[in-house]
């Protein structure tokens, strides 16, 4: 990438905005992107977003000084009211030609992150200060800023100013990827949890619910078939919501295991991480298919209902023909819609297949044993030695776990503990197409990574057991 070097000159903004314009645009000229490799758009992605950053923080700074200039005590003197505008949103709206509610966003985030300033003249710093000094070093994004202070600004006059700035560290700490709780920075949707959970926390009374109209609309449909998805609708109370926010944020805050990497290539991986590169689900993507594996292990459960006389199991039917040739369409039983033969090829791995055949009238005339089934206790071996999803940087534990046979049965693998890995559903589902690399090596798995994370990774030992880790020589027991 071109370097840039630049001096605004404040005296003549318009000018040079318009130089700097002109000169960002022969540095990234529009539809250089149509001939990048993966790598470099999600690089030159990375770049865009520290420019808007930087951008976006001074929009804001200059939204929340025509805020303060506008302010309505000060009448007829105001500088929306001298330039025609009846408030400071509409001044903005006009100069800016964005809309409402984008200006009344701005007005508000430069509100909270501009410094203060008496009637004396003495300054005093932000409300919230070190939301201000991250968005303005470009750390944060405008979006990461809006949902720290939505979730703190309502309860800035009922908790004490020491327990909001600590409430304020730790979501800025959790945004920066800083935090002991998490290396990985988490997103502003993320981040608006988090702040909603700090305010409940601090602030109990200003958010108690009205628990008996929630109990009456409490509801989980089981939803209809659209395009290929299930689409529903749920409304939970707020106890059985955090349940289950705690659960997803718990399991979609992966951090990297200290068996896979040395120090050098976790911060590569934490970097890949950060700018977007190393998961492309979007966050209500992994939610997905982290209830999928909730799913599972629910059914797996011994506390959980038996429907007719067995645990609750997922009838797939393929033809013999189809499975045969590797591609075709599968059906589930309860589903109208058909599943693709990638879907088809994730249950045989997972749980195996039985072959049933019938005569032209549909009379079953023979029935074979299921095969390609890990037993209970070859799982729960297979559990004990990996620990959970051994792709690194995936927090699934081995229970919500699917088992991967490593050699397929159609190139000669077995069904044992040597060909049997524990993968969580999503990295199942793309262990083709995502990159990672398993193989076995004395009855262990080894996973490389992906040339988009590391060129020349090398083979490394997968196992997340905190009984089979051992710390470097020197390390800390």
């Amino acid at each position: 990438m071109s370097t840039l070097v630049f001096s605004f000159d404040t005296a003549d903004a318009s000018a040079s905005a318009a130089e700097l314009s002109s000169a960002l645009t022969q540095v990234m000229p529009t539809g250089e992107v149509l001939g990048m490799t993966d790598d470099a758009l999600l690089e030159h992605g990375a770049a865009l977003e520290l420019l808007g950053r930087q951008i976006d923080a001074r929009r804001a700074e200059w939204a929340g000084e025509v805020g303060e200039r506008s302010r309505r005590e000060l009448g007829s003197a105001s500088l929306a009211a001298k330039k025609g505008c009846r408030t400071a949103s509409e001044l903005v709206q006009r100069v800016t030609q964005v809309s409402g509610s984008t200006a009344t966003r701005l007005l508000k985030l430069g509100a909270e992150t501009r410094s203060q300033r008496s009637l004396a003249g003495v300054e005093f710093p932000a409300r919230f200060p070190q939301v201000a000094e991250a968005l303005n070093n470009g750390d944060i994004g405008t979006d990461v800023a809006r949902a720290i202070v939505n979730g703190l600004a309502p309860s800035l006059d009922h908790i004490a100013v020491d327990d909001l700035l600590v409430a304020e560290f730790e979501l800025v700490a959790s945004a920066l990827g800083t935090s002991p709780e998490s290396t990985v920075p988490a997103t502003a949707d993320e981040i608006t949890v988090q702040a909603n959970q700090w305010r409940a926390f601090l602030d109990p009374d200003g958010v108690r619910p009205t628990e008996e109209r929630a109990m009456a609309e409490r509801s989980f449909s089981r939803g209809v078939l659209k395009g290929g998805l299930v689409v529903g609708t749920y409304a939970l109370l707020p106890e059985i919501a955090g349940k289950l926010n705690r659960v997803m944020d718990s399991y979609l805050s992966p951090k990297t295991t200290g068996t896979f990497l040395s120090d050098d290539e976790r911060a590569a991986a934490e970097a890949a991480e950060a700018e977007g590169g190393h998961d492309p689900r979007t966050d209500a993507q992994k939610r997905h298919d982290v209830l999928a594996s909730v799913i599972d292990v629910a059914a797996r459960s011994g506390e959980s209902p038996s429907i007719g006389g067995a645990a609750p199991t997922v009838l797939v039917s393929v033809t013999s023909d189809d499975l045969s040739r590797g591609r075709g369409v599968g059906w589930i039983d309860g589903v109208d819609d058909p599943i693709s033969f990638d879907s088809v090829k994730q249950f045989i791995c997972t749980g195996g297949t039985q072959n049933i055949r019938f005569d032209s009238d549909g009379r079953v005339i023979e029935l074979g044993s299921p095969q390609r089934c890990f037993t209970p206790s070859q799982r729960r071996a297979i559990s004990l030695r990996d620990g959970g999803c051994i792709i690194p940087g995936c927090s699934i534990p081995a229970a919500w776990c699917e088992i991967h046979h490593v050699t397929p049965d159609a190139d000669g693998g077995a069904t044992h503990t040597d060909n049997g890995v524990l993968l969580c559903w999503f990295h199942h589902r793309s262990i083709e197409t995502s990159g990672w690399q398993v193989r076995m090596r004395k009855g262990t798995p080894e996973v490389k990574a992906p040339p988009w994370i590391q060129w020349d990774s090398p083979w490394r030992p997968a196992s997340k057991s905190r009984t089979r880790y051992r710390p470097p020589a020197g390390g800390s027991t």
